[in-house]
């Protein structure tokens, strides 16, 4: 039986509401917030912060007392199914944002998809699914320079008083590494592993196996210190912090995974391909003349398009899967990416977490053909990948949806925090090529965090 969602919407003045970290500071740690953040960046896809708390139901999977009763992408499709939004009016329906649900669809998530060997360790305490239903939201627009918030209709709270809380914010312990920064595998057994997927590429396995470390350090006090040290350095327009109940994801990825309009217009922007930034202006656009020209780096994204058109065919309305854009160059402040654009169009009768159902994880940080690409990964992996490489973002009542691809993303569960980073393996990658790209994907984060400790431990 469907349910009607009325909501009301408030635009506030932008003067006065733009200073997206000031406004969710004081929400940051409380349950189940969630900012999706554009970060400041100079980006196309950095128009929009979505601010986000006190949801009216959540979803977790596995559930709490382990239990798996539904499959999460169809429980979650149901679940959608039976909400009917009354329409804002017109001058609102550009809001990406209508009350819908949001957050974090981990890599391990799957594993409900496709059956995996189960051979790599799972030891971060952290749900594979987390997910609310949201009908607050504060939307802050920077292109147009405008915000608006929505909240129930029935509402008993102004929007002012629900988000500028009363009292001062209280002061957090400063966060800093207790401990340096370990790998999950040394440098020989990143250079082992990468002659163990050569082997599996001229067997025939996969023409390209996406394969990671992961870094991992103790560390006490405020892990929001940590994100607005990080935003900073990095500017992703995917960055994103996710407040659970176990612990808190942050991420600054710069990939869109799937972005679905309210028409059923579907687009997806794979990156595969990476060089570091330089300082000097020369230097760095001979990094980008030379990303632009590598055949090696074109190869490996272009299987991964050709596995995301195949993807997305498997919901798309025939013939409407096409590649707008290949091997566009997206600079960010650590590194230069080849990134391509494939889009497509729903049936009428679809809706976009059927699109994530299908496409789920994405193929850009698998590799292809997918499920063996994972089963090999599940290999040689030592650890379940949890967050990274699964998906953030919201699927609206109105039918909009955005989600990333959850690279360049850190979790703090424990006092511990974790971060991964990772790279498509094809035939001619050179071992030590591949392992100094994931340090230079870092670059900005853990050197960010390692700083940030030690400045504090100096002052």
């Amino acid at each position: 039986m469907q349910s009607n969602v009325e909501l009301a919407i408030v635009e506030l003045p932008y003067a006065d509401w733009h200073d997206t970290l000031a406004i969710f500071q004081h929400f940051a740690h409380e349950p189940w917030a969630i900012l999706l953040d554009s970060a400041d960046a100079k980006h196309p896809n950095s128009r929009f912060d979505i601010l986000l708390r006190h949801p009216q139901q959540t979803f977790c999977w596995p559930e709490s007392d382990g239990s798996s009763s539904q499959q999460p992408f169809a429980q979650l499709r149901d679940f959608l199914t039976n909400k009917q939004l009354k329409p804002l009016p017109a001058e609102y329906q550009h809001l990406p944002f209508q009350g819908g649900l949001a957050g974090l669809f981990g890599y391990d998530l799957g594993r409900t998809l496709e059956q995996l060997p189960n051979m790599a360790e799972q030891d971060i305490d952290l749900p594979d699914l987390a997910v609310g239903y949201y009908l607050h939201a504060l939307i802050i627009d920077h292109q147009e320079q405008r915000c608006f918030a929505l909240q129930p209709s029935d509402s008993a709270d102004s929007p002012t008083a629900f988000w500028r809380p009363n009292g001062v914010r209280s002061e957090n312990p400063e966060f800093r590494l207790t401990s340096d920064w370990q790998s999950n595998v040394s440098a020989d057994q990143y250079m082992q592993r990468i002659g163990q997927i050569h082997e599996f590429l001229r067997a025939g396995d996969c023409y390209q196996i996406n394969f990671a470390q992961r870094f991992q350090a103790d560390f006490s006090g405020d892990p929001w210190q940590a994100y607005v040290h990080l935003r900073r350095a990095n500017h992703a327009p995917f960055s994103a912090w996710i407040k659970l109940p176990q612990g808190v994801i942050l991420s600054l990825s710069p990939e869109r995974f799937l972005q679905v309009d309210a028409n059923g217009r579907v687009e997806t922007k794979p990156i595969k391909g990476t060089l570091p930034r330089r300082e000097d202006p020369t230097d760095d656009q001979a990094q980008i003349n030379a990303l632009r020209h590598s055949s090696k780096d074109q190869a490996e994204n272009l299987m991964i398009v050709d596995l995301l058109r195949n993807d997305l065919s498997r919901v798309c309305l025939p013939g409407s899967v096409q590649v707008r854009k290949l091997f566009a160059i997206e600079s960010f402040n650590a590194v230069h990416h080849l990134v391509s654009t494939v889009v497509g169009q729903l049936p009428a009768d679809a809706q976009s977490l059927d699109l994530l159902s299908a496409a789920f994880p994405g193929g850009s940080i698998t590799g292809a053909p997918k499920i063996r690409a994972m089963e090999i990964i599940d290999q040689l992996e030592p650890h379940r990948r949890s967050v990274y490489c699964g998906s953030i973002g919201y699927f609206s009542l109105h039918g909009h949806s955005d989600t990333s691809i959850t690279i360049r993303t850190l979790c703090c569960v424990h006092n511990k925090i974790y971060c991964w980073a990772g790279g498509g393996i094809v035939i001619d990658s050179v071992a030590e090529r591949e392992y100094q790209e994931t340090f230079d994907k870092v670059a900005k984060i853990l050197p960010v965090l390692t700083s940030l400790s030690q400045s504090q431990r100096s002052a």
